[in-house]
């Protein structure tokens, strides 16, 4: 396994919020809903445009405004349906206090698409959220018509050796939690959280962003979170998503070559009945903000292929 991914993924999965607490005003009960919002008990959802239906599902930490760049876009010839989970984006965690975070996600999407009637949508997740919606598509193979995953794994822990187990992992990912769920409420470590920013996206501007909106989540349900995406393997199910997958991976950011990183997600993707790669250079984990024009260009055309 190359070195520089390991570091860059595990910085995803293992510091992502472990340092950026927001102020104990989250602990509040609710978050009253916004215009033209769905809340539900673990994810609220923002839907706009018209014509076929598009859901976008964000990572760790990450609120739906990690979207906002190819929203407008989407929007013009599909209704897109734009997911946060709550106790993110400075939203009331709401049932995300509790474990089954990622259940919960895929409960309440598999609730929204039946009531909606949108099932075969084409589903976008990235980091945390693509691991969500592999789980959608395993779970409900008619929800989801195809998937788009971007920088996410079927399990991380491929990352610190290909022999990993979601036994072996665990022990560490409950550590974790327990320091992460133990920092809420105090003081933000300004350095740190620079730090981690910087080891997830390439750019100034999307380094800034990145922490800030770290900051902003609830570190109680990016505990939570960040402990079920590391316990959680699909490896075993990966031959049974039906949905086409496109897997949108970045190389570049920090001295990765695109050799090295195709032959780790192949690898990762290899048991998936269907899988096209396409590769964004110049970027990392947040590739949708160090890369805009090319992400976009690349959801675009997922979402208008037949």
């Amino acid at each position: 396994m190359n070195r520089i991914f390991g570091l860059r993924l595990a910085a995803v999965a293992f510091t992502l919020g472990v340092v950026l607490q927001p102020s104990p005003s989250h602990a509040s009960p609710a978050t009253p809903a916004r215009s033209s919002e769905v809340r539900m008990d673990h994810i609220s959802i923002v839907a706009t445009g018209r014509g076929s239906p598009v859901i976008l599902i964000p990572g760790l930490s990450s609120p739906r405004a990690v979207w906002d760049g190819v929203v407008p876009g989407l929007a013009k010839s599909h209704r897109v349906f734009v997911v946060q989970v709550n106790g993110f984006g400075g939203d009331a965690p709401g049932a995300n206090l509790t474990p089954g975070v990622l259940d919960g996600i895929v409960a309440d999407l598999h609730a929204f698409i039946a009531k909606e009637k949108i099932a075969g949508a084409a589903v976008v997740g990235h980091s945390m959220g693509g691991l969500a919606a592999l789980m959608l598509a395993k779970a409900h193979p008619t929800d989801a018509g195809k998937l788009m995953i971007v920088d996410s794994l079927p399990f991380i822990g491929t990352l610190y050796s290909p022999a990993a187990t979601t036994t072996l992992i665990e022990p560490q990912a409950r550590a974790m939690r327990d320091a992460q769920v133990a920092s809420y409420g105090k003081p933000v470590n300004e350095a740190a959280a620079a730090a981690i920013a910087d080891r997830l996206a390439a750019k100034p501007e999307s380094r800034a962003k990145v922490a800030a909106w770290a900051k902003a989540a609830d570190p109680r349900v990016s505990g939570q979170a960040m402990y079920e995406d590391l316990t959680t393997d699909l490896r075993p199910v990966m031959k049974d998503i039906t949905a086409p997958i496109t897997m949108v991976f970045p190389w570049g950011a920090g001295g990765q070559t695109k050799p090295l990183a195709e032959a780790m997600y192949k690898g990762a993707y290899a048991d998936a009945p269907q899988v096209t790669f396409i590769d964004i250079g110049d970027a990392a984990h947040f590739v949708m903000l160090d890369q805009p024009a090319a992400f976009q260009a690349a959801v675009t055309a997922f979402a208008n292929a037949r």
